[in-house]
């Protein structure tokens, strides 16, 4: 997510998942050559490098949000499109870019998507209206998702024996977990410092290195050809689709309920001409056949239940922080760092050896307790709060059960595909981790939104106002992660007596 922290660790869950993306007809000498020639070592900083980018600047856009509320005028739920803006395109044209890289050649989509992820960031730099702000966020978003859908294959292609693939991704996962941390420590910083702006306007020099980097230093590939074919229709289908949804969620309170069952019935018929087209098309951008898997369907459908409770706090605990507590922007980035820092730390450290003994099964319901728990916490925030009391004991609660959680439902999810599936299957893995954070996002932040101004027109202080909407916020963000445990306890429960330990997994946010 592509563009929050949640994103940055998704990725780092992802250790051990087959690439999405990898070509049918990759030749096997490939990774050979392209080890002989160039220097692994410095390709793995420039594709760390590349992810690092997207990943920070997901994060400083949370912690920036009221300043730039104030700044353009959005309204409380309005504010949502900022961060909806960049994960719809990101997450609807994953699959998509995906193949392209294929077709195309993984170096030349790598390196394509950071330099339009960095003319995007210029852009919303220099935003001076909403629809300016959006758009170029929008833009940012195809840019991550021609960037992040490619890194895995790239690792994977650079190394291939399975110590030292082991190793590099270990190392990626823990550059998520660190751009998770940077991010929101910087993000308050500069927003505090030099203004709004200039969380997006450093992407500048950073990207014009990365993208030179990536041309000097990252092998040429050679990719099937465009001739080999597209699901262009699908990818249109299915964005316009995610697009339509968030659209319908986030206005519903602004209009009449006839017209939010009218708007929503448009979603679901391009969801419906989606699946069709799936059904017929000769290069379908999802195989229907993945959806047989008890376990790969479960799990997604647990994922997107998890990633929009743990979306939901990020970014409505980080608006409680500021508006009802009172912190100033750099107060609040380091007051959401410990959450990144424990996750990736409980991820490299412990993640492995805690599903390898107790099975991904396990792991997983402990890990949702744990969240349920933390959201149920949150759901009982006062008007006037502490941090250390009132924020930092269900953010630790969330932290360490999405570290456990993550890991594991991602191999329950690998676990029940076939081999010839497995690139296809880690691309809707990706996928659905942006659906569910955007969606969740947008009804967690339209509800909050709609209590606090009907709380505020009948005279309702601000403070309590804002509190209150957002207690209602993590109230149905619990009874969320709830359904989410109770899926994972029915759906998930192992038909043998044991499973192959999982390794965790690599989000590749933005």
């Amino acid at each position: 997510m592509s563009s929050t922290y949640t994103e940055a660790v998704a990725m780092s869950s992802r250790i051990g998942a087959p690439a999405e993306g990898l070509p049918q007809d990759s030749d096997p000498a490939e990774p050979a050559q392209y080890s002989r020639t160039y220097s692994r070592r410095a390709s793995l900083v420039v594709l760390c490098g590349g992810t690092l980018m997207t990943i920070l600047d997901g994060n400083v856009v949370t912690v920036a949000m009221p300043a730039i509320q104030s700044d353009l005028g959005f309204s409380s739920s309005g504010l949502a499109w900022i961060v909806n803006a960049y994960l719809i395109p990101f997450g609807g044209l994953l699959l998509l870019v995906g193949r392209l890289g294929d077709l195309v050649g993984r170096r030349r989509m790598f390196a394509s998507g950071l330099a339009l992820f960095t003319v995007a960031s210029v852009l919303c730099g220099v935003a001076t209206s909403q629809g300016m702000l959006i758009a170029a966020r929008a833009l940012q978003g195809v840019g991550g998702a021609m960037t992040s859908a490619v890194v895995l294959g790239m690792l994977i292609a650079l190394f291939p024996e399975p110590r030292e693939q082991a190793g590099a991704i270990a190392v990626f996962s823990a550059v998520g977990a660190a751009g998770g941390a940077l991010g929101t420590f910087l993000g308050g910083a500069l927003t505090q410092a030099l203004g709004w702006h200039w969380i997006f306007l450093i992407n500048l020099p950073i990207g014009i290195v990365g993208w030179i980097a990536a041309l000097r230093v990252l092998a040429p590939d050679r990719g099937a050809g465009l001739g080999r074919g597209a699901d262009y229709p699908g990818a249109a289908l299915v964005t316009g689709a995610l697009m339509l949804t968030v659209y319908a969620i986030v206005g519903a309170g602004g209009r009449p309920a006839g017209g939010t069952l009218i708007l929503a019935a448009v979603p679901l018929a391009l969801f419906a001409a989606f699946t069709v087209r799936q059904a017929r098309a000769e290069r379908p951008l999802l195989r229907l056949r993945l959806f047989r898997s008890r376990l790969l369907t479960g799990a997604n459908g647990v994922q997107i239940l998890m990633i929009a409770t743990m979306f939901g706090f990020q970014y409505i605990g980080a608006l409680y922080i500021q508006r009802v507590l009172g912190y100033s922007e750099l107060r609040t980035g380091m007051a959401l760092v410990p959450a990144p820092v424990l996750i990736g730390v409980l991820m490299l450290g412990l993640s492995a050896r805690t599903i390898g003994r107790f099975g991904p099964y396990r792991v997983l319901l402990a890990g949702l307790v744990l969240i349920v728990a933390g959201m149920a916490l949150l759901s009982r925030i006062p008007d006037s709060g502490s941090y250390v009391v009132d924020v930092l004991p269900p953010m630790l609660l969330l932290s360490t059960g999405f570290a456990a959680a993550m890991p594991a439902v991602t191999g329950l999810a690998m676990s029940g595909v076939v081999k010839e599936d497995a690139g296809l299957a880690s691309g809707l893995f990706n996928t659905t981790q942006v659906v569910g954070g955007s969606l969740g996002l947008a009804v967690l932040t339209t509800l909050a939104a709609s209590r606090t101004d009907g709380l505020l027109e009948s005279g309702e202080p601000f403070a309590a106002a804002t509190a209150d909407g957002y207690r209602l916020a993590f109230t149905v963000a619990t009874g969320v992660a709830g359904v989410g445990l109770a899926v994972a306890a029915a759906v998930l429960r192992p038909a043998r007596a044991s499973f192959a330990p999982a390794a965790p997994t690599l989000p590749d946010r933005h």
